[in-house]
């Protein structure tokens, strides 16, 4: 019976420790702390990749510099569920075509950011938030 008692009290004291530290982790995961949230940076270029994936949907544009160098931009989306809610799908977004995304970039100034809205060549925007144009 001691040992049966000994195994359930370890069992909560685990189990409580993996629920504090997994809301620590949420709540740091939505962080945007990364990010320059004063500045907007615009950046036009070719989708390589589109990532539709949880916890975030990423998108990766290729970027020609002022150098005439290209430059590969990793930029963080919100998450696939909210994004299917205002008409987004994994396909919304393909590899090779072209958009302006203007994002808020890293603070350490690598190429990325995350996501605010973006323009497709005809005019349509592409929101991150809200309602979008034309998915």
């Amino acid at each position: 019976m001691k040992r049966n008692m000994k195994q359930a009290a370890w069992r909560i004291i685990i189990g409580a420790s993996l629920m504090a530290g997994g809301t620590s982790l949420a709540v740091a995961h939505h962080s945007y702390s990364a990010f320059d949230m004063a500045e907007l940076k615009t950046v036009t270029g070719t989708i390589k990749k589109f990532d539709w994936t949880n916890p975030h949907t990423w998108i990766w544009i290729d970027v020609v510099n002022d150098k005439g160098v290209t430059e590969t931009w990793g930029i963080e989306g919100m998450s696939p569920n909210y994004l299917a809610r205002r008409g987004w799908d994994r396909k919304t977004l393909k590899p090779g075509d072209k958009i302006s995304v203007t994002l808020h970039p890293l603070k350490t100034g690598e190429k990325g950011g995350t996501w605010v809205d973006a323009k497709r060549p005809n005019g349509d925007t592409l929101m991150m938030g809200g309602a979008i144009t034309d998915p």
